[in-house]
């Protein structure tokens, strides 16, 4: 799933979303100076971040959670110790087509050094299921990010990136699985987030299908400035019903 909403630099040129209700009032973004100012191999174990901007928070201090496949947590991401496996994970075809960070470490290095020296406006976590890393995950705030540009946002509106590592980790319903635990565990630490949304690429059906069975809802068609995406989102008030 390309993350065209994860990067703190501003995105160019809106297009209007298509098949959105005019129910929902575009949030229009006035970033005071004191906001402005706060953007400024194992072990796999979560470590509490006690300086987290509370734009996300921690989320690698977030309790682990019980799934049908094993514990699940995230990790907050380590540049020294992590980087190399998340690089091998973007130099998988399937993961590079949608995510573009194929290269040499030097590519995806610079991807997660942006947000763990940014504004705390999106938060990079490993996916560690039964002790092994296995996915990757950006928990980020859609209402702050470019993506608002382009969709109905709400205050505190909470996004999330995933990808899935390894062949083995794939097509066996992991995806929905851990969607529905993060998009829960959100909900749980994030009270004033009334929903999580995502934005894969349309073109990506596995991963659209994937939000769709841990219940988010389709929303709308998005043009974002390098893919047009599906909108994805997953309310609160709708939860217990999902």
């Amino acid at each position: 799933m390309r993350p065209a909403d994860a990067h703190t630099e501003s995105a160019t040129g809106a297009a209007a979303p298509h098949g959105t209700t005019g129910a929902e009032d575009t949030l229009e973004l006035r970033l005071t100076e004191e906001l402005l100012a706060l953007l400024g191999e194992g072990p796999w174990s979560a470590a509490p971040r006690p300086d987290a901007p509370d734009l996300v928070g921690d989320p690698g201090s977030w309790c682990p959670v019980t799934t049908s496949a094993g514990e699940f947590q995230l990790v907050a991401v380590d540049l020294e110790r992590d980087l190399g496996v998340i690089s091998r994970w973007m130099n998988d075809p399937a993961v590079a087509a949608f995510w573009e960070l194929a290269g040499p470490e030097s590519v995806a290095a610079g991807h997660l050094r942006r947000q763990l020296e940014g504004d705390g406006r999106s938060v990079p976590c490993l996916g560690v299921l039964g002790g092994r890393p296995m996915s990757y995950w950006e928990i980020y705030r859609a209402d702050l990010d470019p993506l608002a540009r382009h969709y109905p946002a709400r205050p505190h509106d909470t996004g999330v990136h995933l990808l899935i590592g390894g062949v083995g980790n794939r097509g066996r319903g992991i995806g929905t699985l851990l969607l529905r635990a993060v998009s829960e565990l959100v909900l749980d630490n994030r009270p004033s987030c009334a929903r999580v949304v995502a934005e894969p690429d349309l073109r990506n059906t596995p991963s659209v299908s994937a939000f769709l069975s841990a219940g988010f809802r389709f929303a709308a068609e998005v043009d974002l400035p390098d893919k047009r995406a599906a909108l994805m989102v997953r309310d609160r008030a709708h939860r217990a019903q999902l």
